[in-house]
């Protein structure tokens, strides 16, 4: 196993931070709206229950999210830097997944309104394949190989 490098700093966390969040509040901004737009009552009952889902996912994950920054503001001075990035690569990951299956609750939502039948299935299976391998299986697959798995 490998030594560790520590390289990750308080600014680099809050930088990556800023783009999911910005991933998180144009989807949610986006689900706020959707139910106030006329043809909105024309979407069927099960499509309903995934709009739910997708929008209480798309919360959490802003919440989860954006608590790190709100956190670093208020514990400062930070006097605990690695007890703080701890719990912030720990909100990040549980709001990445919400984020996750928000993004393809999402796509179930618009392909079901787009296209036919089993494509309405496939477009969200294949967006959560990629989503898992994108986002999880590669970098988790490279700290385990490289460095005994991720820190927490």
């Amino acid at each position: 196993m490998t030594q560790v490098p520590d390289t990750d700093t308080l600014a680099d966390l809050l930088a990556e931070l800023r783009i999911l969040l910005q991933g998180a509040q144009v989807l949610t901004s986006f689900l706020i709206i959707l139910p106030f737009n006329a043809s909105f009552r024309d979407v069927a009952a099960p499509e309903r229950w995934v709009y739910t889902a997708t929008f209480l996912c798309s919360l959490l994950s802003l919440v989860l999210l954006s608590a790190p920054a709100l956190h670093h503001y208020l514990r400062r001075p930070m006097r605990h830097p690695e007890e703080f990035k701890g719990t912030a690569t720990r909100l990040v990951r549980a709001g990445a997944v919400f984020m996750t299956l928000a993004l393809v609750l999402a796509t179930r939502l618009v392909a079901a309104q787009v296209v036919p039948g089993p494509l309405a299935w496939i477009m969200p299976g294949g967006l959560a394949l990629l989503l898992l391998w994108v986002w999880w299986l590669v970098p988790l697959r490279h700290e385990r190989r490289a460095y005994g798995g991720p820190k927490s």
